[in-house]
């Protein structure tokens, strides 16, 4: 019976959604992005902010984002008064920590879609049939960014820093030590330990999302301790560890958008610097889950896994990196990509149960 019972609110949930597509008085249905911090990273919530943008040109739909600062004890309230105001049949909000707040707000207004990304609520606990969770297996990129830093260091490739009497040194730079960056951080290990057995995996936290400052002295500290090559998985503090690239002539690997394209115009020499990125592609998953929501096919009440297999983790290309790449190394990369997504090669995640 409780089975039955839970098919037939999911049944009615969808139908709700699809009744809010339809806009009252032929108007577009008005979808709110409540970001818990502020646009302008050049990574996460601009990619979060892009498909929302491209889900206006595709799906006709009005978009609001309200950027609702770096005050935690805001969001939630952030979150009620647009739940409360009614003018929005559904709501976007992303991270793992606006997954407790979802799972509080949610339940209160049931005629609203909650779509959060890269984060999750637990549906065992909670009334939560009008949420739809995703979240993402960066693990995996990060596996791929390991064996890309790596390979390098292990072919000699970057002038300088060539590994002697020993396997080299590659640096990571967090935002803070949460589940989601570790998980980054996981992979990064496991593909760099992989491609070169024994090398020095350098790690250290900025303990902010939107302190360049200090990423830019922790990247530094690490290139001056021997990493050719720093992963930044921090956010607007990341562009610290551009500019710290930049400057001392090393490499960095950007994250969750395609961070040397964003450079490009503005800062070539700096775009230069960025081998790749670990792409987490917001944007597409965003567009993905409101084109099912217009037509009533999201899946509300469960969480999807999204990741290389299903095109939402990818490295990005960047044809104006100061480096070439040595086709070995491209090849390794390549050859762990398909591992990774026809399941023989298994990627360590930060996660209990073994996958995010």
């Amino acid at each position: 019976m409780r089975g039955a019972a839970r098919a037939l609110m999911l049944m009615v949930m969808a139908m709700l959604a699809l009744a809010g597509a339809r806009a009252a008085d032929g108007q577009p249905a008005r979808v709110a992005f409540f970001v818990n911090g502020a646009l302008g990273d050049k990574s996460f919530f601009d990619s979060a902010a892009r498909g929302l943008r491209q889900a206006e040109a595709d799906l006709h739909l009005a978009t609001r984002t309200i950027e609702g600062g770096y005050d935690p004890t805001r969001w939630e309230s952030g979150l009620v008064d647009l739940a409360d105001s009614g003018d929005f049949p559904i709501i976007v909000t992303g991270t793992y920590t606006m997954g407790p707040l979802v799972q509080k707000v949610a339940p209160d207004y049931p005629d609203v879609t909650f779509i959060l990304f890269d984060g999750v609520v637990d549906y065992a606990h909670c009334a939560c049939g009008n949420v739809y969770s995703m979240r993402f297996r960066q693990n995996e990129g990060g596996y791929l960014a390991g064996v890309l830093a790596a390979g390098l260091v292990r072919a000699g490739a970057i002038p300088g820093t060539a590994p002697s009497g020993g396997p080299g040194v590659v640096g990571l730079v967090g935002a803070m030590p949460i589940p989601v960056i570790n998980d980054f951080a996981a992979g990064y290990g496991a593909g760099a330990q992989d491609a070169a057995p024994g090398i020095t995996v350098l790690r250290q936290f900025a303990n902010s999302f939107s302190d360049p400052a200090t990423g830019k002295e922790i990247a530094k500290a690490q290139y001056g301790q021997g990493a050719s090559v720093i992963f930044q998985v921090a956010g607007a503090t990341g562009q610290g560890v551009i500019e710290a690239a930049e400057e001392t002539g090393r490499y960095v690997i950007g994250v969750d958008s395609d961070q040397a394209a964003l450079y490009r115009a503005s800062s070539p020499r700096r775009a230069a610097r960025i081998l790749t990125s670990v792409m987490k592609n917001v944007d597409a998953a965003i567009l993905r889950a409101l084109r099912l929501w217009q037509q009533g096919r999201l899946p509300l009440g469960r969480t999807e896994s999204l990741g290389l297999k299903e095109g939402a983790i990818g490295l990005a290309d960047n044809p104006a990196a100061a480096l070439t790449v040595p086709p070995a190394v491209r090849a390794a990369v390549a050859a762990a990509r398909q591992g990774i997504i026809d399941g023989t090669l298994t990627v360590p995640t930060a996660f209990p149960g073994g996958r995010p």
